[in-house]
């Protein structure tokens, strides 16, 4: 939550000031820069409700909790940027290929660029803290583990900052070919690169919650440290099946088949199971857990 309000709030500063910066140069990457500033603040109310709203626990009506709700409000979050970013930059650059140059203020944009590169900076130390976290957790690089991890915020936000300050370095490229050219063409195509990142960013978002949506396991590390603790509980001698299914962030839907200790009675068994069941879903992670039976013939699973 923090690592999103933060971006929500540098995304904001950021959208007035190059706001404020386009219409005194009059530049076609400045517009764009815009434009792809106040779709980042937009995205992020989305990534707000996503977090709120994918927090509440389960009820009759969804067994499973509300955790894959996170990924439809981060692909709304998603489509905005590819629709409010992507296509405006793309098609204003597209407009000023052909438009009659203007006065350009190049001081006030270099400052206002510079600017936004401190304070998308500063919402992009905080992504990278927080991934670097998460990573060490599961022994991973930083980036692997924004590209693996189920807390679609947390990408969307690392995503989002990282083209951000890309979008930045090509904004100044494209002012500081115009300037030294004399052509506005180099800001048009500028605006025009900026576009195709915000678009290049956005279907790599929507494709990922889409994932997500559709039923997307665990990781392996994830997945063998749930056998580990389930090989380690005292009634359960060996397991011959495992399934672990992301519903929402950080939250799994867990099957496993079970080989129980001991040869209980058939009512025994069964009221063994739900006990079991019961217990391994007290882990805030594990929302409904359904053990069957492991028959003999089935091979043992190793972590």
């Amino acid at each position: 939550m923090v690592t999103v309000v933060l971006a929500f709030a540098m995304n904001v500063l950021v959208a007035v000031a190059k706001t404020i910066a386009s219409v005194l140069t009059g530049s076609a990457s400045m517009v764009a820069e815009a434009a792809h500033s106040w779709a980042d603040a937009g995205n992020e109310i989305f990534l707000l409700i996503a977090e709120r709203r994918g927090s509440r626990g389960r009820d009759r009506r969804h067994p499973f909790g509300y955790g894959r709700e996170t990924y439809i409000w981060s692909m709304f979050a998603a489509f905005g940027l590819f629709t409010v970013g992507a296509v405006v930059s793309v098609m204003h650059g597209i407009s000023a290929l052909t438009a009659e140059e203007g006065e350009t203020d190049y001081l006030v944009g270099y400052l206002v660029l510079a600017i936004a590169a401190v304070l998308e900076g500063i919402s992009f130390l905080q992504s990278i803290r927080q991934a670097t976290r998460g990573g060490r957790r599961l022994s991973m690089h930083p980036l692997r583990y924004v590209n693996a991890t189920s807390n679609t915020t947390l990408r969307a936000v690392f995503a989002e900052d990282a083209a951000a300050l890309t979008g930045l370095a090509i904004a100044a490229g494209g002012m500081a070919l115009h300037q030294i050219t004399g052509s506005p063409v180099w800001d048009a195509v500028g605006s025009i690169l900026v576009g195709v990142l915000l678009g290049v960013i956005a279907v790599f978002l929507i494709k990922r919650n889409g994932q997500f949506l559709l039923g997307q396991t665990a990781l392996p590390a994830t997945r063998s440290e749930m056998l580990r603790r389930l090989l380690q509980h005292r009634d359960i001698d060996r397991v011959t099946y495992l399934h672990v299914e992301y519903v929402g962030p950080s939250q799994f839907y867990l099957v496993a088949a079970v080989d129980i200790v001991g040869d209980l009675a058939e009512h025994d068994l069964a009221v063994r199971l739900r006990s079991l069941e019961a217990q391994i879903e007290t882990s805030d992670r594990v929302v409904e857990a359904v053990l069957t039976l492991s028959t003999a013939d089935e091979p043992s699973l190793v972590p």
